[in-house]
């Protein structure tokens, strides 16, 4: 808790030329008007930097005083406007006073505790009970003259500042309340970015824990991949990936894009690859799995033109050929020895999921050879912008570039690296899209 803004002497009527009483508790306005504030020191708090940001203060004032010795003085804000007062006996008539345009609350801490407070016998219960009552509110802690103990202990429970009953001086209340106003404001601020960064931290670790882990423990295959959101400070888009190894030898890849780079987008994403490694495992391939992750993701969208597009690749145990299915999805990048890069065959592919109710994706036999590098992407990739017009690198620009970095010996992470840096280069900055770059290669 905030500690105690040392006490000073408040300024006496005939020093800040103004009269001591002019507001009673019910709030009635008397002869003499408050001086404004600012002209004086009188709590060692300064005043708030920007004193046009709480303009037409209300002061709600909480106590049972049957004397009639408490009188609170009139007040002008920072602005010159008279602070507004409120009057209240009990709690019960306290929060039906507590409406949103009150700042802040004046209340005597010896109010008598509610009949069925929980801590009958803490001399603070009237206090939290205020606190729990008004958690956004202000709160200045009325006490005994010379009762700085009981003060100090309001303001370690929660209170913003604490004052003397014969401390009731314009200048200071008026300046203890826009005060106590400002630090309640920035205690707010101060929570709500800490609370920000811990859901960002908590998301972070979601999303890193949601990022796919290939499993491959027995594969001579090596993997790579590269993934960045579109989205600003995200971990995870709309693109998703996986690559896993199943009982027979056989390798399987996929790679996806949920249109969309929203989180919502990415959810989908994350369910569909993990959808797709269960029907993996579960002996599934080519139309037979993709009809099965269109019905998923009927089942799982927000709405009937969300869609997705794929590309999976199942590669024989001995390394030599794959099946190909692509879903609406670009096709894989294949590059051999002594030979230039180029893409698979991609005349026979099907729409993406999502669009045509029993939709068929035809399952094409490639052949691999001894040694292969094989890149699968998503459009990322390869519609970012060129120059300074709207042309687009495309798929031909990408094959061009990723033979250029093979030429230079590049392989592996460094080769996705090389490709996603100079995509964006190219781009002029960041790309908007998601880009997700997986990468299987065989050494002969």
């Amino acid at each position: 808790m905030p500690a105690p803004i040392p006490r000073q002497r408040a300024i006496p009527a005939v020093e800040s030329g103004q009269a001591p009483a002019a507001f009673s508790p019910g709030g009635q306005p008397g002869v003499e008007p408050g001086e404004p504030a600012g002209s004086g020191s009188a709590t060692g708090a300064a005043a708030p930097a920007d004193s046009a940001a709480t303009p037409h203060l209300t002061l709600l004032v909480i106590e049972d005083d049957p004397a009639g010795s408490l009188s609170v003085p009139e007040m002008l804000d920072a602005t010159g406007k008279p602070i507004r007062i409120r009057s209240a006996r009990n709690l019960t008539e306290a929060e039906r006073l507590l409406t949103d345009d009150v700042h802040c609350i004046l209340l005597d801490l010896a109010l008598p505790a509610p009949g069925r407070s929980p801590e009958p016998d803490d001399e603070l219960a009237t206090l939290k009970h205020v606190l729990r009552l008004a958690p956004r509110h202000a709160v200045l802690a009325l006490t005994a003259s010379g009762d700085a103990e009981r003060g100090t202990e309001a303001v370690r429970v929660g209170a913003q500042d604490y004052l003397f009953r014969d401390e009731l001086d314009a200048r200071l209340l008026s300046r203890a309340i826009r005060y106590a106003v400002e630090r309640k404001r920035s205690d707010r601020a101060e929570r709500r970015l800490t609370e920000s960064r811990l859901r960002a931290q908590e998301n972070a670790r979601l999303e890193r824990g949601l990022l796919p882990t290939p499993l491959l423990e027995g594969s001579p295959l090596r993997f790579a991949a590269r993934y960045r959101p579109g989205r600003s400070r995200a971990l995870l888009g709309g693109d998703f990936y996986d690559t896993v190894r199943t009982s027979d030898g056989t390798v399987h890849a996929m790679i996806g894009d949920v249109c969309g780079h929203g989180p919502d987008e990415a959810a989908l994403g994350v369910e569909l690859r993990i959808a797709w490694r269960a029907l993996t495992f579960a002996g599934l391939c080519g139309d037979e799995l993709l009809s099965t992750l269109q019905q998923v993701l009927e089942h799982e969208r927000d709405n009937d033109e969300i869609f997705a597009t794929l590309c999976t690749v199942d590669i024989s145990p001995d390394g030599r050929r794959a099946g190909l299915c692509l879903a609406g999805h670009p096709s894989p990048l294949i590059a051999r020895p002594g030979r230039p890069a180029q893409l698979l065959p991609y005349e026979n592919g099907g729409p993406a999921l999502g669009l045509l109710p029993g939709a068929r994706w035809p399952r094409q036999q490639v052949e691999l050879g001894g040694a292969w590098s094989l890149m699968l992407y998503t459009d990322g990739l390869i519609e970012g912008r060129i120059g300074q017009g709207n042309q687009r690198l495309g798929q031909d620009g990408m094959v061009d570039m990723v033979r250029r970095q093979l030429a230079q010996g590049l392989e592996g992470e460094e080769l996705l690296r090389a490709a996603v840096n100079e995509v964006r280069e190219l781009n002029g900055g960041e790309l908007t899209d998601d880009v997700a770059v997986l990468l299987l290669d065989r050494k002969q």
